[in-house]
């Protein structure tokens, strides 16, 4: 079973689980704009509970742009959340109307619920660009900043909380530029950019990332289309494709390097910004991801059921009977 609503588009999503519920956030905005591709700019987030990852319940709408102007006054899109030092915390990617929304920025709201009300942490900012390491933007590179999509660990390691985000080097080939960002901060509110523990050279652009740990391998799962791939990382897989796939590493701070092959791709792009979960009906690891191109060519806007994985020697693998489905 998807998760479809009749009147809102939702794409990106994350996930978190407590007390045998299955609570998803995601990126939603009203199918009455017509234009799919203008979803981006008219977002909220909304939040659906399941016990299944099969039926939902939808919960309605959790979080918004700030109404006032603000550097997040015109998006709030992609993030996280966890629960850590007493409460909840929702990490999220924000845009201004000032800036046309090419400048992205990292927010941070807290609540004492999941079902919120969720609010920003002062005026809600929590990591801006450093460039001493990552690319600012402008003019004839790309159409906007990569700061976005923060992915927060809820353990401390080494005693420091770490975000991994999606961002931009400054040197090298445009579509070598796209790392996996990372900031540390001792109380989740005061964070420090730091050398990206990802530095690239065959993405432009690593979207949505979600880091997580088996059996003492890490995983940074991670969605781009076939169109922003170095020539050389096209050629290796026949022309690319876009969808879902991730990072292998020994540590969370890396060194991180891409997976053979590719997990979940297709042309055109038919699901994309996957997560791998545990599924609580098998016991295993599976795949959602939302549903991008239907059959028709058009945008779908739903999120998909479990797709089953395997993993063997430590690589993912969709389930067989999936593969091309």
């Amino acid at each position: 079973m998807t998760l479809k609503l009749d009147d809102k588009f939702i794409w990106d999503f994350w996930h978190y689980a407590e007390d045998g519920l299955q609570h998803l956030f995601f990126l939603q905005a009203d199918r009455s704009i017509g234009d799919p591709n203008l979803r981006h700019w008219n977002v909220s987030v909304g939040h659906a509970v399941s016990r299944d990852l099969r039926q939902w319940d939808y919960r309605g709408t959790v979080f918004a742009p700030a109404a006032s102007p603000s550097w997040d006054d015109y998006t709030t899109w992609t993030g996280s959340v966890i629960r850590a030092e007493g409460r909840y915390h929702l990490f999220y990617t924000g845009t201004c109307r000032a800036e046309n929304g090419m400048r992205q920025r990292i927010g941070h709201a807290t609540a004492d619920s999941l079902d919120g009300p969720w609010q920003r942490v002062g005026d809600g900012l929590a990591l801006d660009i450093d460039e001493r390491y990552y690319e600012e933007h402008a003019e004839g590179r790309w159409h906007d900043r990569a700061w976005r999509d923060p992915w927060v660990l809820p353990q401390k390691l080494d005693g420091i909380y770490h975000m991994f985000f999606t961002a931009r080097r400054k040197d090298g080939d445009k579509f070598a530029r796209g790392v996996i960002g990372h900031a540390v901060s001792p109380d989740l509110v005061t964070w420090t950019a730091t050398e990206p523990v990802y530095a690239g050279g065959h993405y432009g652009q690593l979207e949505v990332p979600q880091v997580f740990e088996r059996d003492g391998r890490w995983y940074c799962v991670f969605c781009n289309i076939r169109e922003h791939w170095t020539d050389a990382q096209r050629e290796q897989m026949d022309g690319g494709v876009s969808g879902t796939h991730y990072l292998v590493a020994e540590h969370p701070l890396g060194p991180w390097r891409p997976a053979p092959g590719f997990l979940d791709g297709d042309v055109p792009c038919r699901r994309y910004a996957g997560k791998i979960l545990p599924d609580p009906v098998t016991g295993r690891d599976c795949l959602l991801a939302f549903l991008d191109t239907g059959p028709d060519g058009n945008f779908v806007g739903a999120i998909s059921g479990p797709i089953p994985l395997r993993r063997e020697d430590g690589l993912y693998r969709l389930d067989d009977f999936f593969r091309g489905q």
